[in-house]
């Protein structure tokens, strides 16, 4: 299910991962300071709820996690991880922390925060694997055709039969590690 959103299947290794991360940052950085600034001058009376929750500022902020989502998933991909599993367990843990800290305060890094020390680590934990894991090994996935996959014709299938085998089994599609 959740193989479409991160399922690009490229990879990004280290030092592009952290060049990108920056740019992006960045990017969002600029973005949020000149909106902000154009929202304010625009309304002087706005308060700065008003500007975060506006359209512009939510397209945004999705676009931002997107992309930060997919520099994240290749990252993984590099690692020889599988994104489609790391990413939402990671999501979970940082739910479960919230809900942990603001269940049992006394848990929370402080009054300001909103996350426990565990959760804190894992954070860092994941983000220097990000950044300091080396890439894995893959090793070429063997050439194939197509009909080397699909069973060798019986005399009791038609022409209808195969087509309708080959479309269960793909067309290859090109899914797959990117190996070069």
């Amino acid at each position: 299910m959740l193989n479409p959103l991160f399922g690009f299947n490229a990879r990004i290794p280290r030092l592009q991962f952290f060049l990108a991360s920056v740019v992006l940052g960045l990017a969002m950085g600029v973005f949020v300071v000149a909106y902000g600034i154009h929202a304010i001058r625009g309304a002087p009376h706005a308060q700065p709820i008003d500007v975060a929750m506006s359209w512009p500022m939510l397209i945004a902020i999705a676009l931002f996690l997107y992309a930060t989502f997919t520099l994240q998933s290749m990252r993984f991909r590099d690692i020889g991880w599988d994104p489609v599993l790391v990413i939402p367990v990671w999501i979970a843990i940082l739910v479960v922390d919230h809900i942990v800290a603001a269940k049992f305060p006394g848990l929370s890094i402080s009054k300001a925060h909103s996350h426990t020390a565990v959760g804190a680590l894992v954070n860092l934990g994941l983000y220097l694997a990000l950044a300091f894991w080396p890439s894995g090994e893959f090793s070429e996935p063997p050439q194939s055709n197509d009909s080397s996959r699909l069973p060798p014709p019986s005399p009791d299938r038609g022409p209808a039969s195969t087509a309708r085998l080959r479309s269960a089994t793909g067309a290859g599609g090109g899914f797959g590690r990117r190996t070069s």
